[in-house]
């Protein structure tokens, strides 16, 4: 599982990459928020640990953003801010998790597996012969791993639940699509485009004037 880390205390930034490394995590890590927010941009990540007083954009105003443009990777606020009111804005903006310093990295390791075990970050769907990680937007193919955008992989997820099933272009935005930013059906159709090339085998049909339909052969 692959996870960002902002924090900019040099010494605890590499305590906790080591720690959560030795315990089978993917760790980047960053030390100033407008990189980390960078990185988010043009990365997939399954989780978000995030210090809020980093320099150039701190992490309220990074998570508040993903929130508003439709980026729903858990995060959990590590900071050494203890009052009512940060808790409460960190939880309002979209936190999944607060946790204040100084604490406890085994601590750290319970919160962060609680919420993969909620959202279920390492479910996997098997067809084919390959392996399809929703949460993680990966897809493994011949032992090669393929990442994928976020979206992409909620497009893909869709249409394995309902393999075999025309789907229209309404009907994907409809259902994968509830953070008010509307695509266009040219977009849904570029999606698409890019999960084909994804695969060796043509498993989507598209069917003229109704939509796709996604097979497994």
């Amino acid at each position: 599982m692959k996870i960002l880390l902002l924090e900019d205390d040099v010494i605890l930034q590499e305590i906790i990459e080591e720690f959560l490394i030795e315990n089978g995590y993917s760790v980047e890590s960053f030390f100033d928020g407008e990189k980390a927010l960078d990185a988010i941009g043009s990365n997939s990540y399954d989780m978000l640990l995030l210090d809020v007083n980093v320099p150039t954009i701190d992490g309220f105003e990074i998570l508040s953003y993903l929130r508003e443009i439709g980026n729903t990777t858990p995060a959990i606020y590590i900071t050494s801010l203890a009052g009512v009111d940060d808790l409460k804005k960190g939880f309002d903006i979209g936190a999944d998790d607060y946790l204040k310093k100084p604490f406890d990295l085994e601590e750290l390791y319970i919160r962060i597996e609680h919420i993969v075990k909620i959202y279920h970050l390492q479910e996997e769907i098997e067809f084919d012969g390959m392996k399809f990680i929703p949460k993680a937007h990966q897809l493994v193919r011949e032992d090669k791993v393929i990442e994928m955008r976020q979206k992409e992989a909620q497009v893909l997820e869709y249409f394995m639940k309902n393999r075999g099933k025309i789907i229209s272009c309404d009907e994907i935005i409809e259902n994968v699509w509830d953070d008010g930013h509307i695509p266009t059906h040219a977009t849904i159709r570029t999606y698409i485009k890019n999960l084909r090339k994804m695969f060796t085998k043509a498993y989507f049909d598209n069917i003229k004037g109704e939509g796709y339909r996604f097979n497994i052969l």
